[in-house]
């Protein structure tokens, strides 16, 4: 049996960040047996930082800078492509980057998550003034529209640190939001006490898929990684953020999307919505498109779609947030 090629994999350290590295290194692995891909685990700048809600300090970047830098290094530490979720991967990427592939998706909802033993199933029934734990500007906008009544404030740290201080019967959360993706993929989709429905809240660009990110122009590591991509989920998460990146807005800004590709109509179909950090403004708007061409049609519906809700008054909106009153 001859040598085998190495393609070396990064991401973040987290449980989560391993986790989805891993399954990434099985997808190749299964369709290549030729190959071998070893992980490599990094601290990046967000993972140092647990103490300040990430629009304070750099936003997306915080999760990527350090694992870039190693896709350009000249020695035997150099990888091959870095693993994302797609939610935290910026629409906008320095040059000699690029998005590979995006992976099959799985639940894009926000989940809501109670302590052990907590009598509460869903945010209608908690008393006022309770205490919603989130680190997202975009969750607590819209959970703000619907329960005005409730508080919300910054929890961060990874899946396993927020359920830990959840569950601490010195919390002050009564609850807290967090990806059903993030749970499902730690085996702790048991934790879930209710999936949030688009009424409620739309979800956030990319959330629930992985994004490949290589050296740009990389055609070998390209034709590797089409392998392992899923149509559907590209068409959706092309359209999402195209829409964001037509809006100009970080992780930070209150954006949401719902998305539906119809593979026997090729019907794509893009909700967003556009909410102030109070929740007391909002724009929503739809858009269809049949698809043809994959990519371009994916990025021109969300450039439509952002169209719309600009035409709709979304950018008084986007000029009126200000994250330093909330930081």
């Amino acid at each position: 049996m001859g040598e085998k090629r190495i393609i070396r994999i990064a991401g973040r350290r987290s449980k989560l960040a391993v986790i989805q590295s891993e399954q990434i290194k099985a997808l190749i692995e299964s369709k290549f047996p030729d190959v071998e891909c070893p992980v490599l685990a990094v601290h990046t700048l967000g993972d140092h930082v647990q103490s300040k809600p990430l629009y304070s300090f750099g936003g997306k970047a915080v999760w990527t800078k350090e694992l870039e830098d190693l896709l350009y290094k000249e020695d035997d530490t150099r990888i091959d492509l870095i693993v994302h979720s797609l939610k935290d991967m910026p629409t906008l990427l320095p040059d000699g980057f690029e998005l590979g592939c995006i992976t099959k998706r799985i639940d894009p909802t926000d989940a809501l998550v109670m302590p052990i033993g907590s009598p509460y199933k869903n945010l209608s029934e908690l008393p006022d003034g309770s205490v919603v734990g989130t680190s997202s500007v975009r969750r607590s906008a819209q959970l703000k529209r619907r329960f005005p009544n409730l508080k919300f404030e910054s929890i961060r740290g990874n899946v396993q640190t927020r359920l830990t201080k959840l569950d601490d019967p010195e919390t002050p959360f009564k609850c807290i939001v967090l990806a059903s993706a993030g749970l499902i993929r730690t085996g702790l989709e048991s934790r879930i006490t209710e999936r949030f429905d688009s009424d409620t809240m739309c979800y956030a660009v990319g959330q629930g898929a992985l994004g490949i990110e290589i050296r740009k122009g990389d055609e070998e590591m390209k034709k590797i990684l089409d392998e392992i991509c899923d149509i559907p989920t590209t068409i959706c998460c092309l359209a999402e953020r195209s829409l964001l990146r037509t809006l100009e807005g970080g992780c930070s800004v209150p954006i949401g999307v719902v998305s539906n590709f119809d593979e026997s109509k090729r019907l794509l179909t893009l909700k967003g919505i556009v909410i102030n950090v109070e929740g007391t403004e909002w724009i929503e708007a739809e858009h269809s498109v049949t698809i043809s061409d994959e990519r371009e049609d994916s990025i021109n519906c969300g450039k439509a779609l952002a169209e719309l809700l600009l035409e709709k008054g979304a950018q008084k909106i986007l000029d009126s947030i200000n994250l330093d009153k909330i930081a």
